[in-house]
């Protein structure tokens, strides 16, 4: 009873709730046809006022998303980013990492991104610690001590120490290892002193021996087990090279159907214990082309960030606006060097009347690169560099009184002859190299004060024997003289003989009192003694003219866009375009100031 009872109150309620819902319906409908319906027709009076209301609040909406959109500009700014594939072209086969045998640009490029060395040049090109952290020198010049970094590892995590140090050069000076190298080398003692220190022990004073420490340090423990004489062709060199510079080697894939449309990509990844810090790409991708035209073309199509390899830039991507052109001075020179040793151009009187018969300063003004003259054996800015012993001028009108007074009188075809024998002989230059062009030049000022000059041009490989075997009367080239003043190996009369190890005087020139200079200028640690003592040699040189200096040349480097850290400087040598390659970057994002 008392269940039944519950159960008829509940239903009650719940018929009770039911009313109560359906009132409060029909008051809503109600409602929204009295208050909302009923008054549509009646908008039109306050419209006015409705969309004053709407348009300060859309004002208001828009204000707002304004404001935090200029604000984000202000606070916030586009910043490069670690990050990003670059991918760089140069022109050439690759063959060897290993930095005792790289030789072409493609094998020295790959060289130096794998392998770190003692010292390096920073951006001001001075010469610093890479893997070593200080040396220093004995009071006779000819002892030299290295102490190596900390922690110091290779790319497959094994420790790097003086060994591995000992190892690299002691391999260099190794006949059977056939390293290019060997000629800087001999004689030079490398020894341990415990696992930080390497000692070099020279049979003479050089003061210029830091800057040969600049060579890739090779590991011990992955080659000490093959012979010299089969280091050249070790795997180690092409397949699998370790070691300890800003990129460790990933892969290497090559396409195309013959070597002369071949295609290598050598794809390198960032080393996170570099010495200077791990790089900020996250991969580094070098493209080697067979030719000119394919780095030309990829460049063009975007597939590249980076292209070294251009002496002249075609005008397919000089005409890009996305094109960034950075000209790099080389510390090098380009001369026109005479055989002084015979022929006409032993005559002084000659080579002072071709000297003073080109413009120089035309010839560079005509360049599409700023660049400085080369006048003397020193480059501008050089320590004992004096402009005081200055090559001669442009005076064509002296040239031609130097030549007649020397009894070359001028001749009905405009050249001068003298015993019955014209004044003639051969320039020789490289058909590879924008020389050529330079050459046609000098051809046409010696030929108004009437000299017949003969253009001959080589191919690489025969201009390499020409330069070997010194069979020229004149030849147009480029020596890379470097940071350091010793120029020993391109004047010094020993240089000129044929055993002589490089047989880098290619004037053949001798001069006892520049001999003299050489000497002292090497033997001397002291930059005061050393500049005063590269004097004589500076006059001898002015005296004798064993050749025409005329620039200092520059590396051609050409970006797809920006690349931040890329410093425009002056280098000693191509591959000093990545003395901070671990600086790079090439993505770009806002962040907060």
């Amino acid at each position: 009873m008392r269940f039944r009872l519950l159960r008829l109150r509940f239903r009650r309620r719940l018929q009770l709730g039911e009313k109560r819902a359906e009132d409060l319906s029909e008051q809503a409908e109600i409602g929204i046809e009295k208050y909302i319906l009923r008054r549509f027709g009646r908008l039109h009076k306050v419209r006015r006022f409705v969309i004053t209301w709407i348009l300060l609040l859309l004002i208001g909406i828009f204000g707002t998303l304004g404001q935090n959109y200029l604000l984000s500009n202000y606070f916030q700014t586009l910043k490069p980013v670690p990050g990003g594939i670059y991918n760089e072209g140069v022109v050439g086969t690759f063959t060897t990492a290993n930095p005792i045998y790289a030789v072409s640009d493609v094998d020295l490029s790959v060289s130096h991104l794998i392998f770190a060395s003692l010292l390096t040049y920073n951006s001001r090109n001075q010469l610093v610690g890479e893997l070593a952290s200080s040396y220093s020198v004995n009071s006779l010049g000819n002892v030299y001590t290295v102490h190596l970094k900390p922690n110091l590892t290779w790319q497959d995590g094994s420790p790097l120490t003086s060994k591995d140090v000992v190892f690299t050069y002691n391999l260099i000076e190794n006949p059977n290892a056939e390293s290019p190298l060997a000629n800087s080398w001999q004689g030079v003692n490398v020894s341990a002193e415990g696992p930080s220190t390497v000692v070099f022990n020279l049979p003479n004073t050089l003061a210029s021996f830091p800057q040969f420490l600049t060579t890739g340090i090779i590991p011990q423990h992955l080659l000490t087990n093959i012979p010299a004489s089969e280091m050249r062709s070790a795997t180690f060199n092409s397949q699998d090279p370790v070691g300890s510079g800003p990129f460790s080697w990933q892969s290497i894939s090559v396409s195309g159907n013959d070597p002369s449309n071949a295609i290598e990509e050598i794809t390198l990844t960032p080393f996170s214990h570099y010495v200077l810090g791990k790089p900020k790409l996250d991969q580094f991708v070098l493209h080697a082309y067979a030719n000119q035209s394919q780095l030309t073309n990829a460049f063009t199509s975007g597939q590249l960030n980076g292209a070294e390899g251009f002496s002249d830039l075609p005008s397919s991507i000089a005409n890009m606006k996305s094109a960034d052109i950075h000209n790099y001075l080389l510390t090098a020179g380009i001369y026109t060097f005479f055989k002084t040793s015979s022929g006409i151009l032993a005559d002084q009187a000659v080579r002072s009347a071709l000297v003073q018969a080109v413009n120089v300063p035309a010839i560079i003004n005509g360049l599409n690169f700023p660049t400085h003259q080369v006048n003397e054996p020193l480059l501008e800015g050089q320590l004992g560099y004096n402009p005081a012993y200055s090559e001669p001028g442009y005076n064509p009108s002296a040239a031609a009184n130097i030549l007649s007074q020397d009894g070359w009188n001028l001749g009905a075809n405009g050249i001068r002859a003298k015993n019955g024998q014209q004044l003639s002989f051969n320039l020789t230059v490289s058909s590879s190299s924008d020389y050529v062009q330079l050459a046609k030049q000098l051809i046409k000022y010696w030929h108004k004060i009437g000299v017949q000059v003969n253009l001959i041009t080589e191919d690489p490989s025969d201009f390499n024997n020409v330069l070997v075997s010194h069979d020229y009367d004149a030849l147009l080239y480029g020596i890379s003289i470097g940071v350091d003043p010793d120029v020993y190996v391109y004047w010094d009369s020993s240089q000129a003989l044929a055993n002589a190890p490089s047989r880098l005087n290619l004037s053949e020139w001798s001069n006892s009192k520049a001999d003299a200079a050489l000497e002292e200028g090497r033997a001397k640690l002291d930059p005061v003694v050393r500049a005063t003592a590269y004097q004589d040699l500076l006059s001898a040189w002015q005296q004798d003219l064993p050749a025409l200096g005329l620039f200092q040349p520059r590396l051609l480097y050409v970006t797809y866009g920006p690349v931040f850290g890329l410093n425009g400087n002056t280098i000693n040598s191509n591959t000093d375009r990545y003395n901070n390659v671990q600086n790079w970057e090439i993505d770009e994002a806002k962040v907060t100031n």
